[in-house]
């Protein structure tokens, strides 16, 4: 007796027939928590940061200079994201992730509990610690292996969350923070990250034969079953360190770090040099996060079609560009449009980054090549806020400063040009348009 295999059930499969269109795909939970993951963590580490600046100086007498070093601290999640994602490629997403948001969790727990200064660094480095693991690197890894014919959407709502993160969590804090003080306020950060680590427990999985059994569910893609060796085929670290995409890659994802260190953390008071004011700067900002979303959207969808390394070069140029229209603009009306150009550059590269590891290196040993090409945005992590402030306490302006930056963006952009594809027996090649 025949039987007729299901629709979206993979030529081939084994056990095909005994898949049943019952339940959800489990891809979309997946996403959702691997969105809000880390949306949270940088949405409370990053975007949240500004709310405790105040509080944490009038309860301790700090400097904003002291305060601010824990800023320098995130190197760590640079120097460590080779080992992140080793681990992450050995033992899978999931115990990574549930580690990491523990770490997370835990330094926020600490910041609660704190009463010295050097306490407050070393609850910075646990918590910056955990960001590699908790964010970019499952992210990239999950969305890849659940929608492999449509990661680059994909890529683009996942890491949307990062933005909406910091829309939520600034708001948030500040009632927090006001009601009943800055400990709360912690306090409610570690609860939230605990509470995603179970639900990471619980329902991330990413061994193929789980995509597999999924992929006769509701809402599965309809290429789900296809990549039946989806995380095992593509280069080592070894292979991918013998090509040149590797170096042009790294440089594009240096890059960057120059916009997260020197550009994000100077805009409002560049803003603010310009006339602009206090209010009117944060507007500036939360700008630049709401078409951050819309720019991930975009250039996910784009790459599908255009590839990652092309979208990526464009969202560089973009910057390089903007920053330019930026200081033309000064404190005229022109600002505003100014800020929406740019950020429709600036918010793709969380999606983007990720996307340009996978499309050139496939998912064999996703998280150790896309930790160490990160790993050389420790020099403009920490080299661009110095120059930034150089050049301010100089001039009263961080216009030179923001056109040496574009300069550094537009270099970013052509390696991303030269960052072809390149050959290997354990990946099929494709010819980039």
């Amino acid at each position: 007796m025949s039987v007729t295999p299901l629709p979206g059930t993979p030529v081939g499969a084994v056990g095909a027939t005994a898949v049943k269109r019952t339940g959800l795909y489990r891809g979309w939970p997946i996403a959702l928590i691997a969105s809000v993951a880390s949306g949270l963590t940088i949405g409370m580490s990053g975007y949240a940061f500004g709310v405790f600046v105040d509080p944490l100086e009038d309860e301790f007498g700090w400097t904003r200079t002291e305060i601010n070093f824990s800023l320098t601290l995130s190197v760590i999640s640079l120097l460590i994201g080779p080992f992140v994602g080793k681990s992450m490629d050995r033992f899978g997403a999931r115990p990574v992730m549930a580690v990491s948001l523990a770490f997370v969790a835990t330094g926020f727990l600490l910041y609660a509990a704190m009463g010295e200064l050097w306490q407050y660094y070393a609850a910075s480095l646990l918590l910056y610690a955990g960001l590699p693991g908790a964010t970019m690197l499952p992210s990239g890894r999950l969305i890849s292996i659940w929608f492999a014919g449509t990661r680059g959407r994909m890529m683009g709502i996942v890491t949307a969350g990062n933005n909406t993160g910091g829309l939520l969590m600034v708001p948030t804090s500040t009632l927090v923070v006001g009601a009943a003080g800055w400990r709360w306020g912690y306090l409610m950060f570690s609860a939230l990250i605990l509470i995603v680590a179970v639900l990471v427990i619980i329902y991330v999985r990413d061994r193929q034969r789980d995509v597999n059994a999924s992929s006769g569910k509701r809402w599965a893609p309809k290429v789900a079953g296809d990549q039946s060796r989806g995380a095992s085929v593509g280069f080592t670290l070894r292979e991918a360190l013998r090509t040149r995409t590797f170096y042009y890659l790294a440089v594009g994802h240096a890059v960057p770090a120059f916009a997260y260190g020197a550009f994000l953390t100077q805009l409002i008071p560049h803003l603010e040099s310009k006339g602009l004011s206090d209010g009117a700067a944060s507007a500036g900002v939360m700008l630049l996060a709401i078409f951050g979303v819309i720019s991930k959207l975009v250039f996910g969808r784009l790459s599908e079609t255009i590839t990652a390394r092309w979208a990526m070069s464009i969202s560089l140029g973009i910057q390089s560009v903007g920053l330019l229209l930026l200081i033309a603009a000064g404190g005229s009306l022109a600002v505003w449009p100014v800020i929406i150009f740019f950020a429709m550059g600036f918010g793709a590269m969380g999606a983007l980054i990720p996307l340009t590891v996978t499309e050139a290196f496939g998912l064999r040993a996703f998280g150790t090549i896309l930790g160490v090409t990160s790993m050389v945005g420790a020099v403009p992590l920490i080299v661009g806020p110095l120059m930034a402030g150089i050049v301010f306490d100089a001039y009263g302006a961080y216009d030179i400063a923001f056109a040496v930056i574009s300069v550094m963006f537009m270099l970013g952009a052509l390696s991303m040009v030269m960052a072809r594809k390149p050959e290997s027996p354990g990946l099929p090649t494709a010819t980039p348009p």
